[in-house]
């Protein structure tokens, strides 16, 4: 296939368009193309993206050495009203249709060496599941999914996956109170969980994973691994 532009300028392109998720005719006047020849150049360029940044859907391949502790949680993204089974992609939570995934966001352990040098503790997405219906349960896509950990790597989630075999916060017990103890655990819970958050969050500066998504469904899987494999190129 012959392409309007060279593959450095292609792949600016779609850099550019998953950060700002702008329209195909603003990027064909930037670039002097067609806008229906954006696609074209693009299009191409996002597996061969994933097969270099190599995000899992289920097997972390990652050594026990090189992180503390994985975290899970889901992130769902609006989509377009899709024409059939509009139901099953609506959320709740969000109260509009939408897409899902579920992140697994490790801690990676400092660097050996003078530790009187305070080192900022990086983290690193390292498994994107398939994408689930904007309905789905967090606990269920987890069971879904099967994500297998390194051993000896302790793996957690929020209260909504109390049930699994992950380590979760104390969920406050029906007519009755946690103790103090309990507290403290929950509050030191999510000191430490804050870290998924950051690690989603930065991936929401792509903007094509915060805005409504209006491309086809069976490609956001593809765009959604890439964008965490550009997270870990800039911070991890």
């Amino acid at each position: 296939m012959q392409f309007t532009l060279p593959l450095e300028d292609r792949l600016l392109m779609l850099l550019m368009y998953y950060r700002t998720y702008t329209t195909h005719i603003f990027l064909g006047l930037i670039f002097g193309i067609d806008g229906s020849n954006v696609g074209r150049n693009m299009n191409p360029l996002q597996p061969l993206l994933a097969r270099i940044f190599r995000i899992p859907e289920r097997k972390i391949e990652i050594t026990e050495e090189e992180i503390i502790v994985a975290f899970f949680d889901g992130t769902e993204q609006p989509t377009n009203r899709p024409k059939h089974g509009q139901q099953k992609w609506y959320s709740g939570k969000k109260k509009k249709h939408t897409i899902k995934h579920q992140v697994v966001v490790v801690r990676k352990r400092k660097k050996p060496g003078n530790y009187r040098i305070k080192q900022k503790r990086k983290v690193r997405i390292v498994a994107v599941s398939k994408p689930f219906v904007g309905r789905t349960h967090d606990k269920k896509m987890y069971e879904e999914t099967r994500t297998v950990l390194p051993p000896k790597v302790p793996g957690k989630g929020d209260t909504a996956y109390i049930g699994t075999a992950l380590k979760t916060p104390r969920r406050k017990p029906r007519g009755g109170e946690l103790t103090e103890k309990q507290k403290k655990s929950n509050r030191r819970f999510s000191s430490v969980r804050v870290t998924v958050e950051h690690g989603i969050g930065k991936m929401k500066i792509w903007r094509i994973c915060r805005d409504q998504y209006r491309n086809l469904r069976s490609k956001h899987a593809v765009m959604f691994k890439n964008v965490a494999g550009l997270h870990n190129l800039m911070f991890a």
